[in-house]
């Protein structure tokens, strides 16, 4: 039985994630910004969920919810940073106290949780942390630049840390989601509040009031559930976990494309050093 602390289970994969790693029996601390959004999974499992408050741009609370966990359960084996919220616009829209708000949530909201986790881990030589990104940060839709950039970082710094904590006995792994049917393109989606007309047909087509997926996303969140535990389990968990054909088929193609870029520029960029 493993002990897992998931930030974001009010809705959405977070819930997703926290109701199948209780119905396997293991524990969870289950938290939300409004702890009154979680309480029925605790309520449901009142021996193995621990609801919490926990706004992860709040130190205090990420220090106490963290100090909470490890005195009911005893320690965390699984952290799992899934708390965040999508924000639309072209890159001269954003606002800058959005934007700021959005790497403040996702990115060091994200340190956050895992400096409070990681003295534990250290000192027993095991535990895993989980990142949640997004295609996005591979893909970068037009509108989605400051949502694409927040999750790159996520990635940056899932990957150095993966290679810090490796000989601790620690895992490290980053989930790039596709589209899940949550409430991520609803009311989980922020944009800027002044769109620019210059826009319209490259950033305006991802606007809320034009938005056609919400509701018909194929992504099943109770199947991406079951796979983030599958790779938790394993004696070798990946550094990153695509989940979704629309997922896997959008890396390979970003993928793709980059690397006829690097072809093609091959000879100028090796062209730059010293000869002698």
């Amino acid at each position: 039985m493993a002990t897992w602390l998931i930030t974001g289970c009010s809705t959405g994969l977070g819930r997703a994630f926290a109701e199948a790693a209780l119905d396997r029996g293991d524990e969870v601390v289950v938290t939300a910004r409004d702890v009154s959004t979680v309480q029925d999974l605790a309520d449901a499992h009142p021996d193995t969920a621990l609801a919490l408050a926990l706004d992860v741009t709040d130190d205090a609370q990420v220090t106490a919810a963290v100090h909470a966990a490890e005195e009911h359960f005893g320690g965390i084996d699984v952290l799992v940073n899934n708390a965040g919220y999508g924000y639309r616009a072209a890159v001269e829209e954003g606002e800058d106290d959005a934007v700021r708000q959005l790497f403040e949530t996702h990115v060091h909201g994200m340190v956050r949780t895992m400096k409070a986790v990681l003295p534990g881990m250290r000192a027993r030589r095991s535990g895993t942390i989980v990142n949640l990104s997004s295609i996005g940060a591979r893909i970068s839709p037009e509108g989605s630049g400051y949502y694409a950039a927040v999750k790159a970082a996520i990635e940056a710094l899932t990957l150095s840390l993966r290679k810090e904590v490796a000989p601790l006995g620690i895992a490290a792994m980053v989930v790039e989601p596709g589209g899940f049917r949550t409430d991520f393109a609803g009311r989980s989606l922020t944009q800027a509040a002044e769109p620019i007309a210059d826009y319209a047909e490259t950033a305006g087509k991802r606007r809320k009031e034009h938005d056609t997926v919400h509701g018909t996303q194929k992504g099943d969140p109770a199947k991406a559930a079951a796979a983030l535990l599958a790779a938790v389990d394993a004696d070798e968990p990946p550094f990153m976990l695509l989940l979704g054909n629309d997922a896997s088929d959008g890396f390979r193609a970003a993928l793709d494309a980059l690397r006829t870029e690097v072809d093609a520029w091959e000879t100028v960029s090796r062209g730059t050093d010293f000869t002698d």
